[in-house]
């Protein structure tokens, strides 16, 4: 999938858990930060290729880019794995609290939506021809369907013009018909 696949997924995936598991007592700051960490999740993965949007973000980010490239051999291996986000929750889950004010943001929902925004990803590259390596090392790709004929082709027109919109046409109806609840988050904001 394309980084604004990638982007709207992890929106969509992130509005869809906050219906069903609501934050508590959640500030402005958490809110903004946790739409950004999600996003942010969404590209982590594709940390592996140079041309990650999220290297864009960052001064001298297309070098770090090429360096784990080369650290990386190759795309969808260990940040599209198990191994992978399990090492990037640790980490996330060691920093976040330190470069956090938890006056103003809560790094647990922080990390929450981080996790949610790489897990999206994951799913969304499911569905692509090359699938995920869920277990790298070993070179066994998962993909739903699990027939690779029949899965997205990444950056093509069915991904452009019926994944992308569907996604949003998604969100459009899920925020249409779960209202109450994502009201009730808009409204426990506190300052």
């Amino acid at each position: 999938m394309t980084s604004r696949t990638h982007d709207a997924f992890a929106f969509a995936t992130l509005v869809t858990v906050a219906a069903f598991y609501p934050p508590q007592n959640m500030s402005v700051m958490t809110l903004i930060f946790a739409i950004i960490a999600a996003d942010i999740g969404a590209l982590i993965p594709d940390m592996d290729t140079a041309g990650n949007r999220l290297w864009e973000l960052l001064p001298q980010g297309q070098k770090v880019g090429k360096v784990l490239r080369h650290i990386f051999f190759k795309h969808r291996t260990i940040t599209h794995s198990i191994i992978g986000v399990f090492a990037i929750y640790k980490f996330l889950e060691w920093l976040l609290p330190k470069i956090t004010n938890e006056a103003f943001v809560d790094s647990n929902v922080i990390l929450a939506s981080v996790m949610i925004g790489i897990f999206s990803h994951l799913l969304s590259d499911s569905l692509t021809e090359e699938g995920v390596p869920l277990l790298f090392p070993l070179r066994i790709a998962f993909g739903i369907p699990p027939i690779r004929k029949i899965r997205i082709k990444t950056g093509q027109w069915f991904e452009n013009l019926v994944v992308f919109p569907g996604v949003w046409l998604y969100l459009l109806w899920f925020v249409s018909t779960h209202q109450l609840p994502l009201l009730a988050i808009l409204r426990s904001l506190r300052s």
